[in-house]
């Protein structure tokens, strides 16, 4: 009888090939699917700011509307992997099990990196700008509006320790629903390995790098005070990239990578 779910060994060797593959992919294909992966977690920032904007304003309790938050906000990641993208938060374990695996290289990790979080900001913003600030989407109604900004001012307000600490705990989260994603051979599985931990970080209150290449802009282009393009950067996401980098890559691909293929002859 066989199983509708990989093993957590048979799904770190196909994590690890999967980073061969993206070490190898046409720079073309990767720049297209980073676009596609920053406007895909923008949608989920999008409906996630609509979704809290409302509860606040009906007077939910913090928490309740936190929840609500993060149970929405998953929808990003899911188009991610099953429609097929480059996320360069996912990418972070891709490559570094790939390489350790000697399925890529320094190089190849280096190129997918640098393209997918800068093309993955573009997607981003493009759903920030066009979507959400010239459709309406968020100015239309003044709660959302001003929890937009809230959202934004707050990740900029950040201190670099805190962004850095609360990144990593974000990406642990967000490789492990990508991990248990690649162990479901089926598209419900999928979906809910994705979805608990993605929720968690979230409604904990985890710091995103591509996510707040969404959040911070669009708070920005709502005239947020003290959101500019270097507090964005600076304060937010230079920790929070590192912080997502070490979490990723240290307790997801590294931990996974020593217990399960170390000492395995199909490297």
């Amino acid at each position: 009888m066989s199983s509708s779910f990989k093993s957590p060994g048979d799904t770190a060797r196909a994590v690890a090939a999967t980073g061969g593959v993206k070490n190898s992919s046409k720079l073309s294909h990767t720049i297209l699917l980073s676009f596609l992966a920053g406007a895909y977690i923008a949608f989920g920032g999008l409906l996630a700011e609509v979704t809290n904007a409302g509860m606040v304003a009906a007077g939910f309790p913090i928490g309740l509307s936190k929840f609500a938050f993060g149970a929405v906000f998953p929808v990003g990641l899911m188009l991610v992997v099953i429609a097929g993208s480059e996320l360069f938060t996912g990418n972070v374990m891709y490559m570094i099990m790939g390489l350790l695996h000697g399925k890529a290289t320094i190089t190849g990790l280096a190129r997918n990196w640098i393209v997918s979080w800068i093309f993955n900001f573009v997607g981003a913003l493009f759903v920030a700008y066009v979507l959400a600030y010239m459709g309406g989407v968020i100015t239309a109604d003044p709660a959302i509006q001003a929890g937009a900004i809230k959202v934004a001012t707050g990740k900029v307000g950040l201190a670099w320790d805190v962004a850095f600490i609360k990144a990593m705990g974000c990406n642990w989260l967000v490789c492990l629903a990508v991990y248990l994603a690649f162990a479901s051979d089926d598209i419900i599985g999928k979906i809910l390995g994705i979805w608990f931990p993605i929720m968690a970080f979230v409604t904990i209150g985890f710091e995103h790098s591509v996510a707040n290449m969404f959040f911070i802009p669009l708070g920005m282009f709502l005239g947020g005070e003290g959101i500019t393009w270097a507090t964005m950067i600076w304060n937010n996401l230079i920790p929070v990239t590192l912080g997502n980098i070490v979490g990723g890559g240290l307790f997801v691909a590294c931990i996974y990578y020593f217990v399960y293929l170390k000492d395995s002859d199909d490297a």
